[in-house]
This record gives structure tokens, sequence and C-alpha cells, in this order.
């Protein structure tokens, strides 16, 4: 099933969102990345909080469910203000596309996030753990090139990307 609609998540979605994000964890797992988001990231009130910024957003199946979720924020990321083994390309603003997770159940999931993304803004940037194979992957597939290394603000180390159109 394809993504058909993409918008702001709201409180109604919050358990959907929870058990989505559940399912993430559990694949991560299987796929040899086990400690990117441990058993319990996004944490409930992060989820919350990202709904009330109003920088969720909930993606649809045909059937009308929500089956995939991401954060989407426009402007600097303090995580990316220092990078090794790199640089970043272009340091024209940016959006930055966060936590992004799916039940399983859509196709194109990151290819429809993109999309939407970048008709807010043309430069965006994504991060992920350097076990998270199937992101890496999902990530150049969708024109995001390797920049470097940032760290979050636990100090754990992730691989950065930029697209810029």
């Amino acid at each position: 099933m394809m993504v058909k609609k993409i918008r702001k998540a709201t409180k109604v979605d919050l358990e959907k969102i929870l058990g989505i994000y559940a399912a993430a964890r559990s694949f991560m797992a299987s796929c040899g990345n086990p400690t990117q988001w441990g058993t319990e990231y996004p944490p409930k009130d992060l989820v919350e909080e990202d709904i009330k910024a109003r920088r969720l957003f909930a993606c649809e199946g045909e059937d009308g469910i929500v089956h995939g979720v991401f954060a989407f924020i426009i402007g600097a990321d303090p995580s990316y203000g220092y990078i090794e083994q790199g640089s970043w390309p272009d340091k024209s603003p940016y959006g930055t596309i966060h936590r992004i997770a799916s039940d399983g159940i859509l196709s194109g999931l990151v290819t429809s996030c993109v999309a939407f993304c970048e008709k807010q803004i043309p430069t965006l940037r994504a991060d992920t753990h350097r076990n998270n194979l199937p992101m890496q992957h999902l990530l150049t597939k969708n024109g995001f090139i390797r920049c470097g290394i940032i760290y979050t603000d636990d100090g754990t180390s992730r691989i950065a990307y930029q697209r810029s159109v």
C-alpha cells in the first residue's frame, strides 16, 4: 500500500503513533540495530511535544489509517553545528527529518516523506545510526549524500546526510 496523505499528527493519533514506533524499534532490532532507539525511544512525552509543536506528521495509507510518522523541523539543528570526517556541502537554510517510522504496511514512505518536505524547503538533512543499514540505503536511494559524523545530545554518533534540490 502506498502513502495517500501526509498531514499534521494530532492527539487522536497518539496511541497509533506509539504503536508505529514500537513496531519500528522491533524492526530495527531484528536488522541488527537494537541500540539506536533501544526499547523506549522516542518516549511518549517527546511524541506529545512533537504533536503540540506541530512538527510531527502522520502518513495515511489508501485505507485512511495512519501507518507512518516523521518529525520535520525547519531551521538549524544544534546537533548539526559540528560535523567531523566530512562537511555540509550546502550551508543554506534546511529542514531536518527525524524519527521517521513505519508499521511496515506502507511502501515508499521515505520517498513520500522527502517529496513532502522538499516542497517546504529544498535542502534537507537527516541522520542515522551506523547500524541502521536499511535507513542508510533509503536515504541514499532518495538522493541524500553522506556528509560526515555528527553527535546527538547524549553524545552518540550518527551518520549525517544532506539532500539539496
